[in-house]
């Protein structure tokens, strides 16, 4: 009837656990499109918390939402991804999801103030 949360995440991600494990190629792709993730992530940060300015009162908020967006995703995943196998890599990608987010939201708050 009701299925724990590890049987959902195994039957979610264990077919990318065989198609990683056919070649060392698949494994190549998954770990460098993690690393490319990640690159982008931080890359995103960066460029918008510069555009947004130092800190004061105003931009404070801004970044104290950033950081509670990041960290509910830290958690959201973690509750999400496997730990039996393939940990590293959905450690990487679970950070470069998180960055991924924090970065469209400091953009999207931006264009906001832009407006």
């Amino acid at each position: 009837m009701w299925k724990s949360s590890t049987e959902i995440s195994n039957s979610i991600f264990y077919p990318l656990k065989n198609w990683a494990e056919e070649t060392s190629g698949n494994w190549n792709m998954l770990v460098g499109s993690g690393f490319v993730l990640v690159l982008l992530g931080v890359l995103l940060l960066y460029v918008y918390i510069k555009r947004i300015g130092k800190a004061d009162e105003r931009t404070n908020q801004i970044y104290l939402n950033s950081a509670s967006i990041m960290l509910c995703g830290v958690v959201l995943f973690d509750l999400i991804f496997p730990k039996e196998y393939m940990w590293q890599i959905f450690f990487l990608f679970k950070y470069a999801f998180v960055f991924i987010a924090a970065g469209i939201y400091l953009a999207v708050r931006y264009k906001k103030e832009l407006s």
